[in-house]
């Protein structure tokens, strides 16, 4: 039997390791294959009020997302529908969903609150070249920048 004491603190916020994620969000890593995920990896995504992502495309992972804090919306597109016929999502806090592997997708922020939300990734996150940027999505012109070009928060 393993011991409290032999299992090390546990994970969360307290996590230091934050990122900037290919559609500009800041993620804080809460549990990956580093701290012993082998099945999935769990991160926590913000991005402030009035803020728009990237929109992007995974090619091989599932990702569930929570909503902690905040209203937003997410607009989200299976492969071959058209845009104009996908309308968003409005989200908030205690809602969930699904962004299927190689859907299309973008989220904001309301003007007046941050958007904050935990992301479970299935299989695990493989690395920064898992999401594709696409050309356009259904939340207008992005305002978050890609990895690199936050202050502060630099792409491991």
């Amino acid at each position: 039997m393993v011991r409290d004491d032999q299992r090390g603190p546990p994970l969360g916020r307290a996590s230091g390791d934050i990122i900037v994620a290919p559609d500009g969000s800041e993620v804080r890593l809460l549990l990956t294959e580093a701290h012993g995920a082998t099945r999935c990896s769990v991160v926590e995504v913000t991005i402030g009020a009035g803020e728009v992502s990237r929109p992007v495309r995974h090619r091989t992972v599932e990702e569930v997302w929570y909503v902690l804090a905040g209203v937003g919306e997410v607009w989200r597109r299976p492969p071959g529908v058209p845009s104009g016929q996908v309308a968003p999502t409005v989200v908030r806090a205690g809602d969930a969903l699904v962004i299927p592997t190689g859907w299309e997708f973008q989220f904001r922020a309301d003007a007046d609150s941050h958007l904050r939300f935990v992301c479970v990734t299935v299989p695990p996150w493989p690395g920064m070249d898992e999401a594709v940027e696409v050309p356009e999505g259904g939340l207008g012109e992005p305002t978050l920048g890609p990895p690199g070009t936050s202050p502060g928060v630099e792409p491991r």
